[in-house]
């Protein structure tokens, strides 16, 4: 077999392995392997393909982790609203009770079930309408909801 389908065949291979991994990062060693082939297509020597094929491989993944793409995306999953819909939806709660750290909690009836609700910082505990703000395991932490930062006069 010629060098150039060599190199084409285990491009090839590397294009189906990235169908089942989905990082594009196979697919641009694939297009590395692409270019050996390409250079065995037009003559040049072993060594020369080899390092044409790592050389584009490499400038490719380069490319591809300074794109919008290669970037991981580093939101709090515990405030984000695409991952818990139940973010910034609102709830009641009628009494706070002081706990630690001078932070408020309570209980509330929230979805069906009860729920232990931590006051954010900087809210003020009065009762009224509270917007939930983030989920830690069974803990809703809230801040004061738009109609109930009036103060009363």
């Amino acid at each position: 077999m010629t060098d150039w389908i060599v190199w084409s065949v285990l491009a090839g291979i590397l294009v189906i392995l990235e169908l089942f991994t989905g990082t594009f990062y196979l697919l641009m060693i694939a297009i590395g392997f692409a270019a050996g082939g390409l250079a065995a297509l037009a003559g040049a020597g072993n060594p020369l393909q080899t390092i044409i094929a790592a050389a584009v491989g490499v400038a490719a993944t380069y490319a591809l982790r300074r794109s919008k793409l290669g970037k991981f995306n580093k939101t709090n999953s515990a405030r984000d609203r695409n991952v818990n819909l139940d973010i910034g939806e609102t709830l009641t709660v009628d009494e706070w009770k002081p706990g630690v750290d001078a932070r408020h909690t309570a209980r509330v009836m929230y979805r069906g079930a009860m729920w232990d609700v931590e006051l954010e910082h900087g809210a003020q505990a009065r009762p009224g309408l509270f917007m939930i703000r983030e989920i830690q395991g069974s803990r809703l932490f809230v801040a004061n909801a738009a109609s109930n930062t009036t103060t009363n006069q």
